[in-house]
């Protein structure tokens, strides 16, 4: 259901994060390792979703899987399918639809799944810090400008109720 949006980041080890997204209808949730800049693609991909594009497409590194998200503009709302492909490897640049079993799909309002986005990524900052980040990630550092771009991008566009996005967290 739209607006029923949840959505966790959360660093499980060494180079892997867990994440977790439902819909109240459906979630699906797996964990990713830390040969890509992760949190970085998803934050910039949200960010992207208020420019001029239909939409939006990433991957997850799985070692071997992929994970991709594709995220469709439709009006206020966003199309959200998630695939996972057996191999990463050579899955890149196939088409979305064909080679990949759909996870998960769901549609929701931008402001709704932005907002729920940027709120994990800042828990991960509140929890870690910049430093821990770092050290449990290990092959890039906490996507800083990233979460600000969605911030401003969010905060500017979306007429978001939430205490936190009509004030700012501390450190804006």
């Amino acid at each position: 259901m739209a607006g029923d949006l949840q959505f966790s980041w959360e660093l499980s080890g060494s180079g892997w994060v867990s994440y977790r997204i439902a819909d109240g209808v459906s979630e699906h949730e797996t964990h990713i390792g830390y040969c890509t800049d992760a949190l970085a693609d998803l934050l910039y991909a949200m960010a992207g979703l208020y420019g001029e594009s239909s939409g939006e497409r990433f991957s997850f590194d799985r070692e071997p899987m992929e994970t991709r998200w594709l995220l469709r503009r439709q009006g206020a709302d966003v199309a959200i399918d998630i695939f996972e492909f057996p191999d990463g490897a050579t899955s890149w640049g196939s088409p979305d639809e064909t080679g990949g079993t759909l996870l998960w799909s769901s549609t929701q309002p931008r402001s709704v799944l932005c907002h729920a986005v940027k709120e994990a990524a800042e828990a991960v900052l509140r929890e870690h810090g910049e430093d821990g980040y770092q050290e449990k990630w290990m092959l890039h550092p906490f996507p800083m400008a990233a979460l600000q771009d969605l911030r401003r991008l969010h905060r500017r566009n979306d007429d978001c109720r939430h205490e936190r996005c009509r004030t700012g967290p501390e450190g804006w």
